[in-house]
This record gives C-alpha cells, sequence and structure tokens, in this order.
C-alpha cells in the first residue's frame, strides 16, 4: 500500500546508496573507493538489524537468506520525489485512473469474481465497488503487482533513513513474514515502497489484516484473489469503515448557495437546496462533508467519513477519489458532471510550498511545507478565505496566492 512520503532526510539517496549520481537524464557513475565504502556501510547496516529481528523471531538462516546478495538500489531513491497523486492536477490524475481500457478490465474482473464480492461484501459491510477501486488502483486488477524484492526496496529506504524508522519497521516485519513462511522469498515481489500483493499491501498490514478468503489456511495477498479482496475489505472495515453508509457522490450546488456550509447531515443538505447530480435520493441519515477538489467552479461532491477511510490506504485526495470513481463507474455510474478548471495555471511546485509558508507565517498552517496539497493545506486555505471574506472553497490557486501575498 501506497504511502504518503516526506523528503529523504539525510544525505543525497545516491551518495549514501554509491551507486550513481544522477543529473536528469544523465548519470554518472561514483568513484569506486565511495561505492566499495557505501556498500560497507550497506552491510553494516544490515547486520545491525540481527539483533531486532532475533528478538521478533527471525532465525538466522532465514535473515541470511533474505539478504543474500540484496543491495541498495539508487533508482528507489529517486521515485521518493514523484508521487503523482499529490503533483498532477486530480482532473488528470482522475482521468488517467479511469481509462477505458480500466473500467472495462474492471468490469470484466467484477463479473468474473461476482460471488466473492458479494461474499466479501456480506462479511464485512463494504461495497464491492470501492473493493474494485482499491484493486484497480493499486495494481490494474492484479495486471501488475510489482518486480521489486520487498526486502531490497524496504531495505534501501530504511538505509537512507527515509521517513524515520517508518522503513526499518517495515522491513523488520517483512522477515518476520518470510520467516513464517507465507511467501517464498522469490514471490515476495512489489512496488518501490514494499508494498505488496493484489491490492498492494505493506508488511505491518498483511500481519494485521490479512485474511484467508477462500479457506485453504493460507492468507495470500499475492496470487489468491479471494484472500487479497477479502483482506482489502477487511483492512477498511478495521478502519472504520460504516457499513450503509456511502463514501460520497457529486451533487448540484444551488445558485446563490453558501458556501460557509462545510459539514451537516444528509437531511440540510437537501434542505438548502443541494441535489445529487446522478438525480438519485439523498440517504436518508448520516452527514457529509462538502469537498471542492477544483474550487467552486468546478465539480462539488459530498463526502462521509468512509470516504476517510479510503484515505487510510492512502492519504491523497487524488488517490481516494481515483478509488471511489473508478469503483462506481465500474457499477454503472456516471461520469463526473461537473467541468474541472483546466484553463486556469496552476501553481508550481516553489508556489504551492511558498502558500504554505505564508498559511503559515498567519497562523493558518501547521504542518510541512513541502510544497503537497493535502487536506490540512486545504483547510488552511478555507480559513484564511474567510478571513478575508472570499468564497471558502479551500482551493489554492494563483487567487488565493496573491491574496496572501498582500496580507501582512
Amino acid at each position: 500500500m501506497r504511502q504518503p512520503l516526506s523528503l529523504v532526510r539525510r544525505m543525497s539517496g545516491a551518495l549514501l546508496l554509491g551507486l550513481t549520481l544522477t543529473a536528469g537524464a544523465v548519470c554518472i557513475p561514483l568513484p569506486v573507493q565511495a561505492q566499495e565504502a557505501s556498500r560497507a556501510g550497506f552491510q553494516g547496516f544490515v547486520q545491525g538489524l540481527w539483533p531486532a529481528a532475533k528478538a521478533r523471531g527471525v532465525s538466522r538462516g532465514t535473515f541470511e537468506e533474505a539478504f543474500r546478495g540484496v543491495e541498495p538500489d539508487a533508482k528507489i531513491v529517486a521515485l521518493t520525489k514523484k508521487q503523482s497523486e499529490f503533483v498532477r492536477p486530480i482532473w488528470d490524475y482522475i482521468n488517467g485512473a479511469i481509462s477505458a481500457q480500466r473500467l472495462k478490465r474492471g468490469q470484466d474482473m467484477a463479473a468474473e469474481w461476482s460471488k466473492t464480492l458479494a461474499a466479501v461484501e456480506r462479511t464485512y459491510g463494504v461495497p464491492r465497488s470501492v473493493v474494485l477501486g482499491v484493486w484497480g488502483m493499486e495494481t490494474n486488477f492484479g495486471s501488475f503487482t510489482g518486480s521489486i524484492y520487498a526486502v531490497r526496496a524496504l531495505a534501501t529506504l530504511a538505509y537512507t533513513g527515509y521517513r524515520g524508522d517508518f522503513f526499518r519497521e517495515e522491513l523488520l516485519t517483512a522477515l518476520q513474514i518470510l520467516e513464517g513462511e507465507h511467501i517464498d522469498r522469490s514471490k515476495m515481489l512489489g512496488s518501490w515502497a514494499g508494498a505488496m500483493g493484489q491490492t498492494q499491501f505493506m508488511p505491518s498490514s498483511f500481519m494485521k489484516f490479512a485474511v484467508d478468503g477462500n479457506q485453504d489456511g493460507i492468507r495470500d495477498i499475492w496470487s489468491s484473489v479471494p484472500d487479497a479482496m477479502a483482506s482489502t475489505a477487511n483492512y477498511l472495515r478495521q478502519h472504520g469503515w460504516e457499513p450503509g453508509l456511502p463514501w460520497g457522490f457529486e451533487v448540484a450546488l444551488p445558485r446563490g448557495f453558501d458556501y460557509r456550509h462545510l459539514r451537516q447531515d444528509f437531511a440540510r443538505w437537501q434542505a438548502v437546496g443541494v441535489r445529487r447530480a446522478d438525480g438519485k435520493a439523498m440517504p436518508r441519515s448520516g452527514e457529509a462533508t462538502l469537498f471542492l477538489p477544483g474550487g467552486a467552479g468546478g465539480p462539488a461532491f459530498l463526502v462521509t467519513r468512509n470516504y476517510d477511510v479510503i484515505k487510510a490506504y492512502n492519504s491523497s485526495d487524488a488517490y481516494a477519489m481515483g478509488v471511489a470513481h473508478l469503483g462506481d463507474r465500474i457499477q454503472g455510474g456516471l461520469p463526473i458532471q461537473g467541468a474541472w478548471p483546466k484553463d486556469q495555471p496552476m501553481l508550481d511546485k516553489d508556489q504551492r510550498q511558498e502558500l504554505q509558508e505564508r498559511l503559515a507565517g498567519l497562523g493558518f498552517y501547521e504542518g510541512t511545507t513541502d510544497g503537497k496539497l493535502g487536506s490540512r493545506t486545504r483547510e488552511a486555505v478555507r480559513n484564511f478565505q474567510l478571513r478575508r471574506g472570499l468564497i471558502p472553497d479551500g482551493y489554492a490557486d494563483y487567487a488565493v496566492l496573491r491574496e496572501l501575498r498582500a496580507t501582512r
């Protein structure tokens, strides 16, 4: 499962790994002495893991076999800076996720595994549409589950100190999975961040949430679709999924809508003139938050706490919207009806970071000023807009940045 990642906190990844120094498309090999020193440092790091691994019940044989021939991978460090769900416009991300090919494959897989999905839905209370959405977003319904040896990926990230101790802990958990013979080393493949299987579980998620969906005595998220589907639904349910409550839906706002409305129950949303874009009735119970991912001029959505549960899988709004909308479309839902603000220029990374820094300087934002615009930034923008008498849509664009620059 992909996780939102921060910048590498120690030295340059290329220098640490001692393999290559990348500048654009040019790879300049480091001196042999530097490479040898880095390899020695990596091996020292690996051997330093042994006491912790032993304490978790990992045998010396499993430990040595897990790291046999493993060296750090410079390409992995470069990939930590290219998370598309945080840097691409949300409409580009969603359009890429809801391709005609992926929709067709999703519909075919929904039909093929309909009995399994129905059983999962009954057991965990998570709609098949959401399970299908995760499956499609993560691996295109199992067509590509990753080709990187998980221990190498996790060891590379742990060695660089990326995200503090997070990847070190995941690496130790991966060793426990090997010790438990849940998967053979040769098949323990996944993404650059160590996520594995049909729906890309991190090792800790496997240990906590993987279940035996087909009742064969094995938790196999790599090759068993029933196990992967049940494990995904179990993950979402354990993170707070409320059965019977939708993740949300697109809505049409009335003329003269008061954007100060943010969170209220569905009856109140209906009372102020908000209607579902698909023409269906509002749910009879539950609350929802107004979400305007493209600003007041773009599509509008009401999202529930189940939407936030999807974000437990990956904290990006683009990812969560991709999962939710893909699943709905597979089940026959409409395309997004509102028009995205594609004609408006997007803030570049430096401008996004400047926006966060200015919000922080005014006391509206607490968090890392990394240029990644998530829910914290959106809330800060909305509060700033309210203070300045602007439309509080939470959308970070040039108008907000200009207003921030003019505020002292």
